[in-house]
């Protein structure tokens, strides 16, 4: 096939889906034309009012943060006059305030982090991994492990927190990160979050084929099931990550070293201290301890949304 038949045979292809898409348009156009006047103006007066509803209600869902950021720009002086919707110049006084105490308010931010997103990681593989070998697998007790999971999601942690303490100080871990972040692995909730996803999602064709082609299991796990989960494993990381961010009781038992402190620990210790008067750097504090749930929220949630798309075209 020459060169000149390949690039007309392109050609023909884009005009002919060029007028595909124009007839579409044209279908679509003559709907809209019989559909009688009044059934229009109705639809379009409902979708206002929907969208003004979803307005109103972000507004509502976001004003509290923003006065927040607000105040953190604020001098005492400022806060105490009443609430503004503009931001001041007094952000960087607040930060060198916050930084000039001798809580390491730097360091147990990053502790938080370092926390956080471990345990989210070790428990989104592990709880995957579980939940997988519900639907892949058929084997013996599979019900009754089953049911001691739902058993311990009924279970308050709080019951086990004596329990839990003894343990990690026999074991040598008092404060160590590692009682914060290894129990993650058996994360019951997260177990089950997945396994209903999987018993709606799952592809058995898919795991079998790639058996077929020779693919190891965990080979196939990682290369092929996980990736079919992405809106499940970023809408569990929103919440893991949440979950472990504020996290206060456990550090707080755990944790004894004021350099291994969280950030939630220290915003807590703020209170008691000379900053209970100084309101603008308690608000960037608090701010603090919001932002990196909403950065969270930014990077995963389009992973939602594209999940959310993919289930609402399905037949």
């Amino acid at each position: 096939m020459t060169q000149n038949s390949v690039i007309n045979e392109t050609v023909s292809e884009k005009e002919r889906r060029h007028l595909e898409q124009q007839h579409e348009h044209e279908i679509k156009v003559l709907a809209r034309k019989n559909v009688p006047l009044g059934k229009r103006i109705k639809k379009h007066t409902v979708q206002t009012i929907i969208y003004i509803c979803c307005v109103f209600m972000a507004i509502v869902c976001l004003l509290p943060l923003w006065l927040l950021f607000v105040d953190a720009t604020r001098s005492t002086q400022q806060i105490n006059q009443g609430m503004s919707l503009i931001p001041s110049t007094y952000l960087a006084v607040n930060w060198t305030s916050l930084m000039e105490h001798d809580f390491p308010i730097v360091q147990s931010f990053f502790n938080s982090v370092l926390i956080s997103f471990s345990s989210t990681a070790l428990s989104l593989y592990f709880s995957t991994l579980t939940a997988y070998s519900f639907v892949a697998y058929r084997y013996k007790g599979q019900k009754a492990i089953w049911s001691i999971i739902l058993i311990l999601m009924m279970i308050p942690g709080q019951l086990s927190m004596i329990g839990f303490y003894k343990l990690v100080v026999d074991l040598g871990m008092y404060d160590t990160y590692w009682p914060l972040i290894i129990p993650a692995i058996a994360g019951p909730g997260a177990v089950f979050f997945f396994k209903q996803y999987f018993d709606a999602n799952f592809s058995k064709e898919l795991v079998e084929a790639a058996r077929i082609d020779g693919s190891g299991e965990f080979r196939t796990f990682n290369l092929i099931v996980l990736p079919t989960l992405a809106p499940a494993i970023a809408t569990n990381a929103i919440f893991g990550i949440v979950s472990a961010w504020n996290n206060y009781m456990g550090p707080l038992m755990i944790l004894s070293s004021t350099e291994k402190y969280t950030f939630p620990m220290i915003s807590q210790l703020l209170k008691t201290d000379r900053y209970n008067t100084d309101l603008g750097a308690m608000a960037l504090a608090v701010f603090m301890t919001i932002l990196p749930l909403l950065v969270v929220y930014a990077c995963f949630s389009r992973f939602i949304i594209r999940g959310v798309a993919i289930g609402g075209g399905k037949e």
